[in-house]
């Protein structure tokens, strides 16, 4: 099987993060390998607690998977400290496999995945080393300082962060306003517009994990990069349509 690798935090209540990230890998027919950089007390409604794991160990993960597979693709979620995102970083500048960063700064709920310092590691030393960028607007509105209302807002912050990072820019609007849920990829060259009609439905938490996930499983499996952004368009919009009632809650 093909590998795909997801470095992210560890969610107790499996909505979102690593958990959700392995559920999409094997919905998609590739081996989930993960490096854990944090954990988590959490569930879909509220994060009670998180411990950042030490970059040491998350350097010690990366050496076990990669010794013992071969991976095709990567994607980061939440990285939490400054440390983990260097060690990251530093990682990757020697391997060239497909990198998906997703530069989750918040949760759902409102809580900081993202320390202050490592904002600026992230955007000066891991989103260079990206493939695909996969901020939505509040995101991308940090990393820009552009204000993101419509379509072509997007269009705007996506050239400016290729611009300043070099990176391929995925621009999710599914927490924006309007009848469709609209998302911007620019490769350096070309805008597409990827729409689907918007869910009406709670706020469901994983959203982004399970799209950058789905992208870095076709990317694995050999797909070009807007040949995967398609089917994980396709795929996230299936699961946000039927999500699933586990207990008291609804998670994709």
């Amino acid at each position: 099987m093909n590998v795909a690798l997801s470095i992210a935090g560890s969610d107790s209540g499996a909505g979102a993060g690593l958990q959700a990230d392995l559920r999409v890998f094997q919905a998609a027919g590739v081996h989930g390998a993960c490096v854990v950089t944090a954990i988590t007390a959490q569930n879909p409604k509220k994060v009670r607690s998180i411990e950042p794991v030490k970059a040491k160990l998350v350097q010690q993960q990366l050496e076990s998977v990669f010794d013992g597979f071969k991976v095709k693709a990567a994607k980061t979620g939440m990285l939490l400290t400054a440390s983990n995102v260097e060690m990251v970083a530093e990682w990757f500048t020697k391997r060239k496999i497909p990198l998906i960063v997703d530069p989750v700064m918040v949760s759902t709920s409102g809580t900081v995945l993202l320390k202050s310092n490592a904002i600026k590691s992230l955007q000066k030393k891991l989103l260079p080393l990206a493939s695909l960028v996969t901020p939505n607007a509040a995101e991308a509105e940090h990393l820009t300082g552009l204000k993101i209302r419509e379509e072509s807002d997007q269009q705007a912050a996506a050239r400016a962060m290729y611009e300043v990072y070099g990176s391929a820019v995925l621009l999710k609007g599914g927490h924006s306003k309007g009848m469709k849920a609209v998302d911007i990829y620019f490769d350096g060259k070309k805008v597409t517009v990827l729409s689907a009609k918007r869910v009406k439905a709670k706020q469901l938490p994983g959203t982004g994990c399970y799209y950058s996930a789905w992208i870095t499983a076709e990317l694995a499996k050999g797909k070009n990069l807007l040949s995967a952004i398609r089917t994980a368009k396709k795929c996230i919009t299936a699961a946000i349509n039927r999500p699933r009632r586990v207990g008291r809650q609804s998670i994709l």
